[in-house]
């Protein structure tokens, strides 16, 4: 048996996960989403999806069968599911423990209950032991998929939340993901241990909308050798993002990736912004746009536009499933630091994996044969 230690395990993203997984198990739904399903990464060794046994930090109290309805009257998981996946829900609930200092909270002593960073840490770490030890599992891999806090302050004093998280991971022996743009393990005081630490560990901010498209027509118009002269965009959303995405300098940790990605694919970043405005009428759903001007032969101008409109939920839930098999079987195998090869998963991939979709996947696909390979 697998753990899966969800950071923000009642919030949105880790709710549809439990579910879908229960619900995929179940044979409900097909894996729709779920690249670890696909014929490339058959007998690589992955855990199964029934052997995944969930948990996590959060600072929310609704029960996840709860919060599981009222994604479905969202329209988020199909109705009859919430019900359908009932016990499975409630079992990962019972296994939810409080955390704390909220991220991006305004006092972080009062947040953490006056506790130090040493002893949040400790009081983290020792929840993951006790979740591998009761359950007899084999190993967890913890995913944070928390609110997006904003990025420290240079030479701030505590540590922020999500790294605090991403400590106890270490300290507890476990695998980690970071899938919000959110500081985890990059922070500078973290670096030596990670190092150290003899576990993988991959990536920051999951790839699922926006970022997906242009990683895939950033380098379309590179190697078409169509001169991009600016790339804006807009991001409509709601829900527990588009809240937090309401501080500017959450916003701006967000955008950092989007940026990122084009200036990667493209040789350099063009003019324009993204722009992200909280439209809570949305609930889990957004809207991105995108304005590419971009000049042809002989300078002819044109413009390609697109509209992405999505659920955010759905679209990462299932790389979240994937990441934790994956993460696992690394493990398992003895990998250690971080995951280029994963970068097919992440808008801000470790260092060494490419920035283009495209060249993400086959890196991806190579190292589901290494997987395969390391089981014969």
């Amino acid at each position: 048996m697998t753990g899966v230690w969800l950071i923000g395990a009642r919030g949105s993203v880790a709710t549809t996960a439990v579910a879908g997984c229960a619900a995929v198990t179940a044979g409900l739904h097909p894996p729709t989403g779920m690249v670890t399903e696909t014929p490339p990464f058959a007998d690589c060794g992955l855990p199964t999806l029934s052997s995944l046994v969930f948990g996590g930090h959060d600072t929310v109290e609704c029960p996840l069968p709860k919060r599981a309805e009222q994604l479905a009257a969202g329209g988020v998981l199909p109705h009859g599911v919430p019900a359908a996946v009932r016990s499975e829900l409630a079992a990962a609930d019972a296994e939810i423990r409080m955390g704390g200092p909220r991220p991006g909270g305004t006092d972080a002593d009062a947040d953490a209950g006056g506790r130090s960073d040493e002893e949040l840490i400790a009081s983290f770490a020792a929840d993951l032991r006790d979740f591998v030890r009761r359950r007899g599992l084999a190993r967890a891999v913890v995913v944070n998929v928390a609110s997006t806090e904003p990025l420290p302050a240079e030479g701030g004093g505590r540590l922020p939340a999500s790294s605090l998280y991403a400590a106890a991971a270490l300290r507890a022996g476990c695998p980690y993901v970071n899938f919000t743009p959110s500081t985890g393990l990059h922070h500078p005081a973290l670096a030596a241990e990670a190092a150290s630490s003899g576990l993988p560990y991959a990536g920051r901010d999951g790839k699922t909308g926006q970022t997906l498209l242009r990683s895939v027509l950033g380098p379309m118009f590179a190697q078409r050798a169509l001169a991009v002269r600016s790339w804006s965009g807009t991001n409509l959303l709601g829900g527990g993002d588009g809240a937090s995405l309401a501080d500017p300098a959450a916003a701006a940790a967000k955008n950092a990736g989007k940026e990122r990605a084009l200036a990667d694919t493209l040789g350099s970043a063009p003019e324009g912004e993204v722009h992200i405005d909280d439209v809570p009428s949305l609930g889990d759903w957004k809207t991105a746009w995108d304005h590419i001007a971009f000049d042809g032969f002989l300078g002819a101008r044109m413009v390609l536009q697109t509209t992405w409109q999505g659920c955010d939920s759905a679209l990462a839930a299932p790389l979240i499933l994937d990441l934790a098999r994956l993460l696992a079987r690394s493990h398992e195998l003895g990998l250690t630091g971080p995951s280029p090869s994963l970068g097919f998963y992440f808008k801000d991939p470790d260092p060494g994996s490419s920035s283009a979709l495209g060249e993400q996947y086959g890196a991806l696909v190579a190292f589901a044969e290494r997987l395969r390979g390391a089981g014969v």
